[in-house]
């Protein structure tokens, strides 16, 4: 629209013959006014007098226009880019005069008529924007009022929590905020439902992402040793206690969400109860794609994500490696090797990365597990395919998926003697912490860096169709 604009205004007009004869008619009519004037000044009994006190008033007007000008500047104020425009949206630089920043805010008011617009009236007194607003009321009253807020960076969060609470606000809570927080609520719940309809495995990440800083465990309906696990008989409808939250697991037992720091809302727990929902309806999923590699010796393995159908052919993979290895990647007796596969295999608690070759045969497999607020990662590589590089490719695909999920880091649990391990690790190129625990050997990779790529070449990317006939995208 600006574009046309100027293209107008730059536009020559078009030349007119009435246009000529009005501006003619015009001067004649102003010549013949002042020549009447000037004859009734001239001629009349006091001209010299009028004329004089003409000229004065002249000058007295244009001193007083000229002092009232200065006084009262008429200049346009200073031009601001215009909204989308980049200049608009760079942040100032720290220190900066105008510098703000982002604040995630929650405080608790009294469910009255204006109680609302004193808080609002309190943050604006202080300079602080109010960019995005909830309200999740609470069933014995009041409400709770979540805030995004843009404040000057000079002002610290101590004033603004107590003049939040001089306006009515209690329980406050406050933290910074990033430019991820801008999105609206509605756009990340479609967003989070979209992820969670894809694979089964994104529930547990889903829920930390709409909870915020949690620590979510789900805990399987049986022990390992076939017994009843405790805490997992959680009702159909789920059980909200304050910063606890109990939701049944569709792939049986329960899931319990904790947030120690900052209560649970009705609003949040409804929201989270309709995304595991929404998990059971759609059932056992996990994206059906595969990359086909070829290893340096010419051998080709397919590298994709496996689940529960997988394991018939993980335990016959057990079957075929030696103890030692077994003894490596399990840390526990050998004979107790099958019962954790079908823990690993579920997308509940982690996800899982299967290399089969061209055969179909099971070679290896790559574990990511969800471990509270923490995230592990685990290789089993049968004896006859080891030191060929498949290891090595599955963890970096691993350590892939965990930065896509916002894991901050991932650790493995190993012992020394397993070199293979170690190397691999190393091998990612990214800041490596090492620490001993009770005889093994831990260690945790910080994935503030980019990870390796694959060091394999791709033969053939297949996207394989998924339930409903859509393809999908390889990992």
């Amino acid at each position: 629209m600006t574009d046309r604009i100027h293209a107008s205004a730059q536009r020559p007009h078009r030349h007119h013959w009435r246009r000529d004869v009005v501006e003619l008619a015009a001067l004649f009519c102003a010549v013949a006014v002042a020549d009447a004037i000037a004859n009734l000044v001239v001629h009349g009994p006091r001209g010299p007098v009028l004329l004089i006190a003409s000229a004065v008033a002249l000058l007295v007007t244009a001193a007083f226009h000229t002092w009232w000008a200065r006084r009262h500047s008429h200049a346009p104020p200073p031009s601001t880019p215009p909204p989308g425009d980049p200049a608009a949206s760079e942040p100032a630089a720290p220190g900066e005069a105008g510098a703000t920043a982002l604040w995630r805010m929650r405080t608790t008011v009294r469910d009255q008529p204006g109680s609302l617009a004193v808080l609002c009236t309190a943050l604006a007194r202080n300079g602080v924007d109010i960019l995005t607003l909830q309200t999740h009321p609470l069933p014995e009253g009041g409400t709770v009022d979540e805030f995004l807020l843009r404040a000057p960076q000079r002002l610290p969060s101590a004033d603004l929590t107590r003049a939040v609470s001089r306006a009515g606000g209690h329980s406050t809570w406050i933290e910074r905020a990033d430019a991820h927080d801008l999105v609206d609520t509605p756009t990340r719940l479609l967003g989070l439902a979209t992820r969670t309809a894809l694979d089964a495995a994104e529930l547990p990440l889903a829920l930390r992402q709409l909870l915020g800083r949690c620590t979510i465990h789900s805990i399987p309906a049986t022990t390992l040793s076939g017994r009843p696990n405790a805490g997992a008989d959680a009702p159909v409808e789920g059980v909200l206690e304050a910063t606890v939250m109990r939701l049944r697991d569709p792939s049986g037992g329960a899931i319990t969400v904790e947030r120690p720091y900052l209560p649970f809302t009705p609003t949040e727990f409804a929201r989270a109860r309709a995304l595991v929902e929404l998990d059971a309806r759609l059932g056992p999923r996990v994206p059906r794609s595969q990359d086909v590699l070829t290893l340096p010796e010419g051998n080709e393995i397919t590298v994709r994500r496996a689940d529960g159908s997988d394991l018939p052919a993980a335990r016959a993979m057990h079957d075929r490696c030696s103890e030692r290895t077994l003894g490596l990647r399990y840390h526990g007796p050998v004979a107790d090797a099958d019962r954790y596969l079908g823990h690993l295999l579920s997308p509940r608690f982690g996800r899982t990365l299967a290399a089969t070759t061209a055969s179909g045969k099971l070679v290896a497999l790559g574990h990511l597990l969800w471990d509270g607020d923490e995230t592990e990662v685990a290789l089993l590589i049968e004896d006859d395919w080891q030191r060929r590089g498949i290891g090595s490719e599955l963890l970096r695909r691993l350590l892939a998926m965990a930065a896509e999920a916002g894991c901050d880091s991932v650790y493995a649990v190993t012992q020394a003697a397993n070199t293979g391990m170690v190397a691999a690790m190393r091998g990612l190129g990214l800041p490596l912490d090492y620490q001993i625990e009770e005889g093994t050997l831990v260690i945790t990779a910080r994935l503030d860096a980019t990870p390796v790529g694959s060091r394999l070449p791709y033969e053939v990317p297949v996207a394989l169709p998924h339930e409903h006939g859509a393809p999908r995208r390889p990992h």
